[in-house]
């Protein structure tokens, strides 16, 4: 129960005021005057006054309301490694059994865990949360319980209360990372690119090993050791084998002691671009297609594209001299002999042989297939005729045996079954200039096919409507071949009734030649989205396994994917926390980082208060190491040190509830009356007896 002086005038402040001054001046002129009972009626005037203003006695009835302590508990990422959590679960056990002792006051734990994505540890922004739910007259202390790993220190709110931080972790802690500091995102194939990576020790570590191992492994395969220095950037220069996404993973193996292998790997995704597609294109005689071929091979900026037509073959003798024609003598040597591995592809349009390349350059061209090189032909009648470039040196490589049967009736293209699920026709139909209708896909008709036998290695993609072969693919060693058993694909280019895709179709078949990953029949693949991936199984059989998908702690999770669409397989997949994931199906690998491989938990894991130093020194509280044991935790009063040698202080704040306020005049109004009238008199008597 508390008492207070307060007023309720009985007229408006300004009259009081008024008054007040005609009093005062009245007092001063009967001072002036000498009048004898002058401080009669000073004492009279004042008397009207208080009756006035109603002075009262206010008393509340006040309910005490405890102290809170508030217990900030990091949980984030970097804290579940070594023995922290048991640190944390014994530190929370002091701070409680500590506040428990403490008179009228209460504990209030709050749980901070990862931010969100790769934010890291967002203890201030818990911390400000925290607190907008609490009335600040009543938290006495606030205390973090952390390794001191945050990233939003910028972000701490205003502190009503002296702060501490506990810290996890010991002294003898070290922890090794690997750290990719400068990794371009995309890179031309054929020429170095440059990785600055770094392997480093942070903590109390042995510093034994100047050299320590390093791992490289690219899309999966099996890694390559190297000796690497410690504590030192190293520019690591590196060939992608391949077009498309090449995923480079660097690994350095786990050392006894370290506090955790999370940040010993890291991804790094390089897309792969060829500068240029350097295509051979030969054509055997002029004919109605080939300024197609060279029309859409010379609007790609990014095809060099070498062209001969054969115009005048040996055996046409029409007497003019050599030295007077105007034709370039075609360079086999130079070609097929000195420069054939320059090129990316190549093309024979019509070919037949003549004399013009001898059998030691055909040959040279099946040990450039062999080798990884790629061969695409388009056949016309010429192909089933004795003078067919499959009766030589090149029949050992070639998708397909002529019959010497040429078929001239017209028909629509057809997709084989194991075409819509091959990446180089799957979808083609949408390409076209017309939707399906039903009864084949919207494109126009060509009108020669020319008869083969495609060997069971082969894989027939396309075909007439008799299910005839028409486009058939085959990998020959490390290169790759094609057979169009037609000369009529340019009829979909002039738009002959309504065309066709030729051009999307020679883009795929040339990329499938180029082993780019993204045309590849066989492929385990992942597409990331934030903390969610969708992985697609691609394949050309009508079924699959499982994907077995390894978590960045070595945990496994198995699942099942569903076709979507022929020949794709897919499932969408919640991860439960960003890092690297290895997939794996049959023979198959791929490896996938969501965010970075290395998240911004682990970059630095050794527990240190130099981040939170400046905010605790700011309410002169303390940081302490819960491996040096318990704390204790003591009331201090507000504006004293609030830690000192093993134990820190909270402010008690005294706040409380009003539950009920009276409110008691401090006379009634007639006995003030009564008193100015008695002043009066007194000293109207005393001034008369003068």
């Amino acid at each position: 129960m508390t008492g207070t002086l307060v007023f309720d005038p009985l007229l408006p402040l300004v009259v009081i005021y008024g008054l007040a001054a005609l009093a005062v001046l009245g007092l001063g002129i009967a001072i002036y005057r000498r009048l004898g009972g002058w401080w009669l009626r000073g004492l009279a005037g004042l008397a009207l006054l208080a009756a006035l203003a109603n002075p009262a006695i206010q008393q509340e009835d006040r309910d005490p309301l405890s102290d809170i302590v508030m217990l900030v508990v990091d949980e984030s990422a970097s804290q579940r490694i070594a023995d922290r959590p048991a640190q944390t679960q014994a530190a929370i056990a002091n701070v409680e059994a500590e506040v428990a002792r403490l008179e009228n006051t209460e504990l209030r734990v709050v749980r901070v865990g990862d931010g969100e994505g790769d934010a890291g540890t967002a203890l201030m922004s818990g911390l400000a949360e925290a607190l907008a739910e609490e009335p600040q007259g009543r938290v006495a202390g606030i205390i973090l319980l952390t390794d001191g790993r945050l990233h939003d220190i910028e972000r701490a709110p205003g502190l009503p209360a002296p702060i501490h931080a506990l810290l996890t972790g010991e002294d003898t802690d070290w922890d090794r990372r690997l750290v990719i500091s400068n990794a371009p995102a995309f890179a031309i194939l054929g020429e170095p690119v440059s990785l600055t990576l770094r392997v480093e020790d942070q903590g109390a570590a042995p510093g034994e090993d100047a050299f320590v191992p390093l791992q490289i492994s690219i899309d999966g395969d099996a890694p390559l050791d190297f000796q690497v220095p410690l504590n030192e950037d190293i520019e690591l220069p590196i060939d992608l084998p391949h077009g498309g996404m090449n995923v480079l993973q660097f690994e350095t193996p786990f050392v006894e002691g370290e506090l955790t292998e999370r940040n010993n790997a890291a991804v790094v995704q390089i897309n792969g671009v060829r500068d240029r597609l350097r295509v051979l294109l030969v054509s055997g005689e002029p004919h109605a297609g080939e300024r197609t071929w060279r029309n859409l091979l010379k609007a790609d900026a990014a095809v060099d594209l070498v062209h001969f037509t054969i115009l005048r073959p040996p055996e046409k003798q029409d007497g003019v001299p050599v030295n007077e024609l105007s034709l370039i003598a075609f360079p086999t040597r130079e070609l097929f002999l000195e420069k054939i591995d320059d090129f990316d592809l190549i093309i024979f349009d019509r070919y037949r042989r003549r004399g013009i390349l001898p059998s030691q350059y055909l040959e040279n061209i099946t040990n450039y297939v062999n080798n990884g090189g790629a061969v695409l032909v388009s056949s016309g009648p010429e192909y089933g005729s004795a003078e067919s470039i499959y009766r030589s040196p090149l029949g050992a490589i070639l998708p397909g045996a002529p019959t010497a049967r040429v078929f001239e009736d017209g028909y629509v293209p057809q997709i084989t079954d194991i075409g819509e699920r091959h990446p180089v026709t799957e979808g083609l139909a949408a390409f076209s200039p017309a939707p399906d209708s039903g009864d084949g896909p919207g494109w126009g008709r060509w009108f020669r096919l020319v008869d083969v036998i495609v060997p069971d290695t082969a894989t027939v993609v396309m075909s007439d409507e008799e299910e005839r072969p028409l486009l058939a693919l085959e990998r020959i060693g490390d290169g790759r071949v094609a057979l169009i058993a037609s000369d009529q694909s340019w009829l979909w280019d002039r738009g002959y009734e309504g065309g066709g895709p030729q051009q999307e179709l020679l883009r795929r078949l040339a990329h499938w030649m180029m082993k780019e990953p993204d045309l590849e029949e066989e492929a385990l693949f992942a597409n990331p989205n934030g903390q969610t991936m969708q992985i697609v199984r691609r394949t050309i059989s009508e079924s699959i396994g499982d994907v077995t998908v390894t978590h960045p702690d070595g945990t496994e999770t198995v699942l099942s994917l569903e076709e979507t669409s022929p020949g794709r397989f897919a499932t969408t997949w919640n991860a439960p926390e960003i890092g690297l994931y290895r997939l794996k199906e049959g023979d198959l690998e791929s490896v996938i980082a969501l965010g970075p491989s290395a998240p911004r938990e682990f970059e630095q894991t050794i527990a240190t208060g130099d981040i939170l130093e400046p905010l605790v020194a700011s309410t002169r509280g303390g940081i302490y190491s819960m491996s040096s044991g318990d704390v204790d935790i003591r009331e201090v009063r507000e504006g004293r040190p609030a830690a000192g040698r093993g134990w820190i202080g909270v402010t008690p704040r005294g706040a409380y509830q009003t539950a009920d306020i009276s409110i008691t005049s401090l006379l009634p109004a007639w006995v003030w009356l009564l008193l100015a009238a008695l002043l009066s008199v007194f000293a109207w008597v005393r001034e008369g007896r003068r």
